[in-house]
């Protein structure tokens, strides 16, 4: 896989590291802001990346990269994901896919009529323990609770109360715990036990953000809850309760 980043903030930072343990992706190119040349430049000569763009159409249009990794703010996944599958590329994308789902959806048909590859960057699903857990869910007998909580400080919140709005606290941007954290909790549970019948969510607001919140799940015969923040900091759990002991 010859992959190029499109982006190059605290996500691309945290991943670069592990491409050491991955010798089938070739890191071909990173493209940036004007704003951000910098660092991307840095990040180019620290691990080894050929090309480095500050403009994504160019960096479609003269790489040689196949694959799109798609590491930019929420509200601007669609936009990249979408010019890089008229480009040609497969596209890896951070979570969520998009802010709409028709959004998602169009995005979905454009990559089967092109036989792309279309993913979204959540790794739990596919983790053998993750399996494993699917596969041995019955041992517990029927589950009656499922709870997962994912609590972590912002490091932008003490900003955000400053008035300072970033894109992960602009709801107008696709920011907030629920489209941020959340994510994961949801994955989680609905990649274990489907849709759920009912779904409601209770969330704590400022500034038009929920900063945090707590998603009830209703799947009839067990309910779930999902709880996620960025305006505090907690044990990150997972837990799921059945009629007979562990």
């Amino acid at each position: 896989m010859k992959l190029l980043i499109a982006g190059s903030g605290f996500i691309v930072e945290d991943w670069l590291p592990l491409t050491k343990d991955l010798p089938q992706i070739e890191l071909t190119a990173i493209d940036s802001t004007k704003r951000s040349e910098e660092k991307a430049k840095k990040l180019a000569k620290e691990y080894g990346i050929k090309e480095r763009y500050a403009d994504y159409e160019q960096a479609l249009k003269e790489t040689k990269a196949d694959t799109v990794y798609v590491a930019v703010p929420n509200f601007l996944h669609y936009d990249f994901v979408k010019k890089a599958l008229e480009a040609g590329k497969n596209v890896i994308c951070e979570k969520p896919f998009t802010i709409k789902y028709d959004e998602f959806k169009e995005l979905k048909e454009l990559a089967l009529k092109k036989d792309l590859v279309l993913l979204e960057a959540i790794t739990n699903q596919y983790l053998t323990n993750y399996k494993e857990l699917k596969d041995k869910l019955a041992d517990i007998g029927p589950v009656k609770i499922v709870s997962m909580n994912y609590s972590q400080y912002s490091h932008r919140y003490d900003a955000f109360k400053e008035g300072k709005i970033q894109p992960v606290f602009d709801p107008k941007k696709g920011g907030g715990a629920l489209m941020d954290l959340n994510i994961y909790n949801i994955h989680f549970i609905v990649g274990l036990f489907g849709m759920p019948k009912e779904v409601h969510y209770m969330a704590n607001i400022q500034r038009d953000v929920d900063t945090s919140g707590i998603l009830t799940m209703d799947y009839g015969d067990f309910k779930a809850v999902a709880i996620a923040a960025k305006d505090v900091g907690g044990p990150i759990t997972s837990t799921i309760e059945g009629e007979k002991e562990a």
